[in-house]
């Protein structure tokens, strides 16, 4: 059993915290947040993640996992203290450090005894050798024995848990080769691969896997426009193209593009990054264009159909970037709920989980409490999340409830020529076989 801090109790921080102590480790989770920390002391979890809230529970129960604000408290006899504090996209793209920076200061105050320092948030390449000048400049006339690691989450929101526990992989950088091997024993028991690398070869690994997987989207999107155009049906081309083994079906799947915490601010950081390293980023511009086109060309689908948005009343199922969790950050919904209304149209919306989180972004949308509210006496029909609760509506019901029969299915989630058969005038993404006529 290990002592660990990990700071921050935001998506990455809590499923760290708490999956460390199902491991059977000493944990206290610690966030200058108050309420955020009163919250989970009292078994309110601060983000909708599935097992989450059991799992919490359940080792606050054994005595592994607690909760602070006091660092102090947070750090005594402890052997690794995680850094998994956010790090928001500044003016110009770059990653905000301001946080880990109070973090890692907090650390060399509160501190006596030798620790491993380990970067679990999301951080541009070199902050690893910064941290560590932070912690020594903290601690001037007093050195601290300690390490840093650079250990990248890669954590999907809605299955973080299980990514987890059965990771495809651990990857590990530091200057120190024992520290990093310290960290890998608390990995052991999970029987994964396990990459150590140097720190900063370690954090560009990070990047570097978002902006492949968010550039899988962005090509599978660009192909699904190249199909509408040319009568082709792009979920036929994403099936043919997987079947291949040096591709793969993974992220293939065709809609209104790429959302969440990490995807967008990690594509704008590395572009950020190698426009200051004097690279030419061209591939991540062009990711990054693609990905806000997908959400206008819905717009353009539903201005075309309905001959114009003003006064015109659209309904919106799913606000979350994906299902199975709140998060709205960057999610396409609120995007397209903004292009909406800045053409005059009234949008109404229903999501399962994200309606409160939600709120903040959409003032002047109209929150329903189910699907069907949200889709009576309006023009159009937006699917912009495909959660599990919209796989089987009842569509006779919704064709009645329809002041107009439009739906543009923003991630194929439907099957169209049902739909048509049914009276409704149906748009998928990318599926020009039958798509095309919306021109």
């Amino acid at each position: 059993m290990s002592n660990i801090c990990v700071i921050g109790t935001g998506y990455v921080g809590l499923v760290t915290g708490v999956c460390f102590a199902d491991l059977g480790n000493r944990v206290v989770c610690l966030d200058v947040d108050q309420k955020r920390i009163d919250g989970l002391k009292n078994g309110i979890m601060p983000i909708y993640e599935p097992g989450l809230e059991q799992l919490t529970l359940q080792n606050v129960k054994a005595g592994r996992l607690a909760f602070t604000t006091d660092y102090k408290e947070a750090l005594q006899d402890i052997e690794f203290a995680f850094i998994a504090v956010g790090t928001p996209s500044g003016v110009e793209g770059e990653a905000d450090l301001q946080y880990i920076r109070a973090a890692a200061e907090s650390i060399a105050e509160n501190i006596d005894s030798p620790v491993v320092v380990v970067n679990k948030s999301t951080v541009p390449v070199g902050t690893g050798d910064w941290v560590a000048d932070v912690i020594r400049k903290k601690r001037t006339g007093k050195p601290l024995d300690f390490k840093v690691v650079s250990n990248p989450e890669f954590l999907r929101e809605g299955s973080a848990i299980n990514d987890f526990m059965a990771p495809d992989r651990v990857v590990l950088g530091s200057l120190d080769k024992e520290a990093a091997n310290q960290v890998a024993k608390l990995y052991a028991s999970l029987r994964c691969p396990i990459l150590i690398t140097d720190l900063r070869t370690a954090e560009m690994i990070k990047y570097a896997s978002n902006a492949f997987l968010a550039t899988r989207i962005s090509f599978i999107n660009e192909i699904a426009n190249m199909c509408e155009e040319m009568g082709a049906d792009v979920r036929e081309v994403a099936q043919g193209m997987g079947l291949d083994k040096r591709i793969g079906h993974a992220f293939l799947d065709a809609g209104l593009g790429w959302g969440g915490s990490c995807f967008p601010k990690d594509v704008k950081a590395l572009e950020h990054m190698a426009v200051l390293n004097g690279t030419h980023p061209q591939l991540l511009q062009a990711v990054m264009e693609i990905n806000r086109n997908q959400r206008r060309r819905a717009v353009l689908k539903l201005r075309k159909a309905l001959g114009g948005l003003n006064d015109k009343v659209i309904g919106i199922l799913g606000l979350s970037f994906k299902p199975n969790t709140d998060d709205v950050r960057d999610a396409p919904a609120l995007e397209v709920i903004r292009l909406l209304e800045n053409e005059g149209a009234t949008v109404k919306v229903y999501d399962p989980q994200a309606m409160e989180v939600a709120t903040p972004y959409i003032k002047k949308a109209i929150f329903c409490d189910d699907p069907y509210c949200a889709v009576t006496d309006v023009d159009a029909l937006v699917l912009a999340t495909e959660w599990n609760e919209f796989k089987q509506l009842d569509f006779s019901r919704v064709r009645t409830l329809m002041r107009n029969p439009i739906i543009l299915d923003g991630r194929n989630l439907w099957d169209g020529d049902t739909l048509r058969g049914m009276g409704f005038t149906y748009f998928g993404i990318g599926r020009g076989t039958t798509d095309s006529t919306w021109e």
